[in-house]
């Protein structure tokens, strides 16, 4: 391994690996890892443009299926990886970069887990600029890996017209009745769209909260509407604890997204109110 770490992370879009083609890589190469200052999705919101205290807490989970590596006597080893960055990090890394550089690990001999994952820290450390939390499973831990359907609490049955496809927050005007509740429900009808391939990005979104009750057809109509939308993963979920918060302002919320997998990995950012417990980590059955 003997890849230069970039002096800073990326900042220059005209590099982004995103709609190009790139060779498959052969060698090991942190520099792979392209990343993007979150500051440019949270200039946007009002909410967060100042610079001010974040107002949520929360992380990205982001789980790799097609991690590999050469055992010292040149076997390969497989594992999923999960990685936990903060919210808090000035960067997150483009999905396709990070892909490309778990690639760059196929034909890289590690002692062990311990210095591979020394390795993974290492560099992912490095590109969001913060500490991230990590774990490998190992295939005999695969059947730990369980996926979990909610029954109760879906949005999606409700004979309702949409007409709005891009983010907006107004459908949540006067949508909060007078009864406080604890309440939670989910949609699978969340789709955003990658701001530079435009591909779709599908999720299962789970909002938690306490406050004033929400009505589930705005709230609905609300998801639908990112359906045309461009923006990351982290960015759209940002948008919607922001909205919720300030149309809304229940008392504790917690907005989870469950993005389907695309190109071996998935991406879960999660965003709540201080004090919030954590969502379980199960995959959904489209992951």
């Amino acid at each position: 391994m003997t890849a230069d770490h970039p002096n800073t992370p990326h900042e220059n879009e005209a590099s982004l690996p995103l709609g190009k083609d790139v060779s498959y890589p052969r060698d090991y190469n942190p520099a792979l890892l392209f990343s993007i200052a979150r500051a440019q999705g949270r200039a946007q919101l009002d909410a967060l443009a100042q610079g001010l205290k974040l107002p949520f807490i929360g992380w990205d989970l982001w789980r790799g299926y097609e991690l590999s590596w050469l055992k010292p006597g040149g076997l390969p080893a497989t594992a999923i990886l999960k990685v936990w960055v903060p919210c808090d990090s000035p960067f997150i890394v483009e999905s396709k970069s990070f892909k490309l550089y778990l690639n760059s690990l196929n034909h890289t001999v590690f002692a062990d887990t311990v210095a591979l994952l020394g390795c993974l820290e290492r560099d992912l450390n490095h590109a969001i600029g913060a500490q991230a939390r990590m774990a490998l499973v190992l295939p005999a831990d695969f059947e730990q890996e369980p996926i979990e359907e909610l029954l109760t609490g879906c949005l999606d049955e409700q004979p309702i017209s949409i007409t709005d496809y891009q983010p907006n927050a107004e459908l949540l005007n006067n949508c909060t009745a007078p009864n406080v509740k604890t309440e939670h429900v989910f949609s699978r009808l969340l789709k955003s769209n990658c701001p530079v391939t435009g591909q779709p990005d599908w999720a299962t979104l789970h909002i938690g909260y306490h406050g004033q009750a929400i009505d589930h057809t705005a709230l609905l109509k609300y998801i639908v509407s990112y359906r045309d939308h461009q923006g990351f993963h982290e960015q759209c979920v940002e948008r919607i604890f922001c909205d919720i918060m300030n149309r809304c302002q229940p008392q504790t919320l917690s907005v989870y997204a469950r993005y389907t997998r695309r190109g071996g990995m998935d991406i879960n950012p999660w965003r709540a109110t201080p004090g919030t417990e954590p969502p379980n980590l199960l995959r959904s059955a489209q992951q």
